[in-house]
């Protein structure tokens, strides 16, 4: 089997395997663009395998870690059983170190084959189904912020007023160049942003969409405001719809407007998609994360990571002067299996779950520092899909 990175030349063998696997309609111009990479795998001269992998970073601790997002990975049926989508897999990890991506992230549709690579889940994308009745219940604004269409001048604002938010959220993208492209949103049918003193102080995209009842529904991406009055304000501009919608589909950005604004019933329609990650170089990963005030402590771990040897073994995890670094050396105490680093780095789970899950071992003592460091603040999110 021959694994290298693709290109042009292999547009049309890549899109017949993910017009088979996905049922994919278009076929893009191109296969290589900024902001991606890929891989392919042959056998016999053939394509019969291919990976993706985006240019992201996540937001943890406040602090903007690189990460490789995994997407379109397709095997064609003929050659399925002969370890096409492990070799990828272990191949990607290595394009991904090279490359700087100390994380990884994908949403699996056969989660067993990424969990055999050290893949876990670590976080969810939530969509959440809000009748026109559930927004017109919802607090009116005390103060009236006036909106306005957003302009082609707005996009820095608007991209300031978005990171504002996300970096405070564990999970969530930073929406870097060239991957994203900030000015695509004005193509939306609904960009409206709410000035404020020296940038915006909360925004909304969203699309007109057909379904939910003959009325149809308004699909919205992001709706991020600064405070309170400005998440009402982006509410009420919601509400004011009624008549024409049947409901609002609300991707959840921040989990406050949610959590904390609308009113929502005792049960109410959520659709969720768990993403995965996998942790591809722990001391780069652990040297980028924001860490919340650290106590100087020391945990001596032994990682089990038979797919990414350049960190497995016995490593020392150092808080000291409210900085924090992986080592060589120690113990051992703490035995680590790789599906474990994705959710303690996340947050997602704490290290009692991981060993109730048989992927943690060790001193319990030792390990609960490990939970300290991390200081999970809630659910960790993404608000984007690949």
């Amino acid at each position: 089997m021959n694994i290298r990175e693709y290109t042009d030349d292999d547009l049309d063998a890549v899109f017949r395997l993910r017009r088979v696997a996905f049922n994919s309609k278009e076929r893009p111009e191109r296969l290589v663009r900024p902001g991606s990479r890929g891989l392919v795998a042959e056998l016999d001269g053939q394509v019969a395998g291919v990976l993706g992998i985006g240019e992201y970073a996540q937001f943890y601790g406040g602090a903007a870690v690189p990460m490789g997002g995994i997407g379109g990975v397709a095997v064609d049926g003929a050659t399925r059983g002969r370890g096409v989508a492990n070799a990828l897999l272990d191949a990607s990890l290595n394009l991904m170190r090279e490359h700087g991506q100390a994380l990884s992230v994908l949403y699996a549709t056969v989660p067993a084959l990424y969990r055999g690579r050290g893949w876990e889940r670590a976080g969810v994308l939530e969509r959440v189904e809000l009748p026109m009745d559930r927004l017109l219940s919802v607090p009116r604004p005390t103060e009236r912020i006036p909106s306005r269409p957003a302009r082609e001048s707005d996009l820095s604002a608007l991209h300031e007023c978005y990171l504002e938010v996300a970096r405070t959220v564990d999970g969530m993208a930073d929406r870097r160049p060239p991957r994203f492209d900030v000015a695509e949103v004005l193509e939306m049918d609904l960009v409206s942003v709410l000035p404020g003193p020296g940038g915006l102080r909360g925004y909304l995209t969203a699309q007109r969409e057909p379904g939910g009842g003959d009325l149809g529904r308004l699909k919205v991406f992001d709706l991020v405001a600064l405070d309170a009055e400005a998440q009402l304000t982006l509410l009420a501009s919601l509400a004011s719809w009624a008549g024409t919608l049947e409901a609002v589909d609300l991707r959840i950005t921040d989990p406050a407007t949610l959590g904390l604004l609308a009113s929502t019933p005792l049960r109410y329609s959520v659709q969720t998609a768990t993403w995965m990650l996998r942790v591809v170089d722990l001391p780069a990963a652990v040297a980028a994360r924001g860490w919340p005030n650290p106590a100087d402590v020391a945990v001596d771990l032994e990682v089990v990571d038979p797919h990414a040897p350049w960190h497995a073994g016995r490593q020392r995890l150092v808080a000291e002067n409210g900085a924090v670094r992986v080592e060589p050396g120690g113990t051992g105490a703490v035995r680590l299996h790789a599906r474990a680093l994705g959710p303690w780095f996340s947050g997602a789970q704490n290290t009692h779950a991981l060993r109730r899950a048989g992927l943690l071992e060790g001193d319990p003592a030792d390990a609960v520092a490990l939970d300290r460091l991390v200081d999970g603040a809630g659910v960790p999110r993404l608000a984007d899909f690949f």
